[in-house]
């Protein structure tokens, strides 16, 4: 298995410190280690970005190959796809299948019956949003974009305490809309609040299998126990994705609830969990 980190800024031949124990831990698994120019991707020169990606051997057509690195949008993805391609590298997830693990909308209506019922504009209209606020209806709310949240801004620029207070409501919006800047993705959702008991546990699924449960990034000391997948694992399978987490938490009702689904390749390990562990779960489920 061919597996591509982020690039040293520093020392550019070299894998990005944050991903450095992955990397090392698929190579002492005998894996390849290949890695991408992140900045040049973020600045659109993806054939730039490639440049110390190996071609495939004599004889060999094409590699296919696992992203493990920082975010990035679904155009950055797409361009980063299509050179690593003209290298003769595939990547293990395709661009559409990105999109549909990456954007909220592209997941949502699969998994609604799991996770809290959420509304979004087309854009960062807030008009629009305002009419999602009315569809929504009263009572408090989570603001997003498309592909993240800014739940450490939480006062400021992520609860909504009613949805029906229109005024109150934009102005969160309009601030989230300042803090994301220039990394706002898609469109403004409005979600509708639900309270959990529980911190987030993040479940790994390579081709609609559950290969591991970990804590969360955020809470690496805390994993919750009794996660429940049985009620998900069909819907996940269904969604054909090679490779997503479904980061899940328990409701005041007992209930497991899917807070995020998202793209495996930029979701981040938890530090509690060793990178040995975490590059043999995948490359396990893959067959490498």
């Amino acid at each position: 298995m061919l597996f591509i980190f982020p690039s040293n800024p520093i020392a550019p031949r070299l894998v990005d410190e944050h991903f450095e124990p992955e990397a090392i831990a698929a190579r002492a698994a005998g894996h390849s280690i290949a890695v991408v120019d992140h900045d040049a991707l973020c600045r659109s020169a993806a054939e730039e970005a490639v440049r110390w990606i190996p071609r495939p051997d004599e004889g060999a057509r094409t590699s296919t190959a696992l992203y493990r690195g920082w975010m990035l949008t679904v155009r950055q993805y797409t361009d980063f796809a299509a050179a690593a391609a003209q290298r003769g590298v595939t990547l293990l997830t395709s661009p559409s299948s990105f999109e549909n693990a990456h954007w909220l909308p592209r997941w949502y209506d699969a998994l609604s019956r799991f996770t809290p019922h959420s509304v979004w504009t087309d854009g960062p209209d807030l008009d629009a949003f305002e009419a999602c606020c009315s569809r929504l209806g009263s009572g408090p709310a989570v603001l997003r974009d498309y592909v993240k949240s800014l739940k450490h801004s939480w006062a400021e620029a992520s609860y909504v305490p009613d949805a029906a207070n229109l005024p109150a409501a934009r102005a969160v919006a309009r601030r989230f809309l300042e803090l994301r800047g220039e990394d706002f993705a898609g469109g403004l959702v409005v979600r509708a609040f639900e309270q959990f008991t529980t911190t987030e546990a993040r479940t790994w699924w390579v081709h609609g299998q559950c290969i591991l449960v970990t804590a969360h990034p955020d809470t690496p000391g805390d994993l919750p126990t009794g996660t429940n997948l049985q009620s998900i694992a069909s819907t996940v399978a269904a969604l054909d994705l090679p490779f997503v987490t479904v980061d899940l938490v328990l409701r005041a009702d007992g209930v497991w609830r899917v807070v995020e689904l998202g793209d495996g390749q930029v979701s981040d390990r938890p530090k509690s969990t060793s990178p040995a562990t975490f590059i043999a779960a995948i490359a396990g489920a893959l067959g490498d």
